[in-house]
């Protein structure tokens, strides 16, 4: 693996999962080191207050494509993912939770989608593969079509973590905001960016406790759908073009 600019950057953000870093990054090794793919694994520790942070140290004198940043507290996922987005150096940025729940073998067909150019970002679907019960089910539904009614935005999971994108879009998502890895996908095309859907896998947790529930999603998800919203509406672009002087006006100068 290059040192200096692996071809693709897969971040995670973690928060107590001292039990799945260590999977994890068999996990990573597996589908996507061992599969020939150069890359590098960015976790990001998000102020664990449990054994995180010493799990990833003793993983990192073992394996030299994993890479570790850290904050003394706690700023949440969004924050996380943008400051494992800030230290990655691939030319493609994947996305994975810590909780085991994502398959890293999702990621080589997604990127194989992304450097064809078909897509600018590929975002995962876990809708074939969940068993969720009546009010998870009914609780998605609702935030889906919110979602669809207030931002526009048609994307069916969300929800999930796993996905693929240039590091061109990935550094231009405005993470900074608590919330906003939900609206990934609409921020992308927000940019002008192309955004795929692809069946992503979903497995059970093992280990650790879920940080997400209904209630505490539903209530600060409706505001988060108007603030981008208002973000999407106030986006202008900013790719100028140089306009170099002519030849003509070179030569006139002194």
């Amino acid at each position: 693996m290059s040192m200096t600019s692996p071809l693709l950057s897969i971040v995670v953000p973690a928060f107590n999962e001292q039990d799945n870093v260590g999977p994890l990054v068999d996990q990573v090794r597996q589908s996507i080191i061992d599969a020939g793919i150069d890359a590098e694994l960015i976790v990001a520790d998000d102020g664990s207050t449990d054994a995180t942070l010493e799990r990833l140290r003793e993983l990192q004198e073992t394996h030299g494509w994993l890479r570790v940043v850290h904050a003394d507290s706690s700023r949440g996922q969004s924050a996380a993912l943008g400051g494992a987005i800030a230290a990655a150096r691939g030319q493609y940025v994947a996305t994975l939770d810590a909780d085991l729940q994502n398959d890293p073998a999702d990621l080589p067909a997604m990127l194989r989608l992304v450097e064809s150019g078909q897509a600018d970002m590929v975002q995962g679907d876990r809708t074939a593969n969940r068993r969720d019960n009546v009010i998870r089910r009914f609780s998605s539904w609702v935030g889906r079509m919110t979602r669809r009614l207030i931002v526009r935005d048609a994307i069916r999971d969300t929800g999930c973590s796993t996905r693929m994108m240039r590091a061109e879009i990935a550094r231009r998502l405005p993470l900074q905001y608590r919330g906003m890895h939900r609206f990934m996908g609409a921020c992308a095309r927000f940019m002008g960016a192309r955004v795929a859907e692809m069946p992503a896998n979903h497995r059970p947790r093992v280990a650790g406790v879920a940080k997400y529930g209904v209630l505490n999603r539903m209530g600060v998800g409706l505001v988060d759908c108007f603030a981008v919203r208002w973000m999407g509406q106030r986006q202008r672009a900013t790719d100028y073009r140089p306009i170099e002087p002519s030849a003509a006006e070179k030569m006139e100068r002194p």
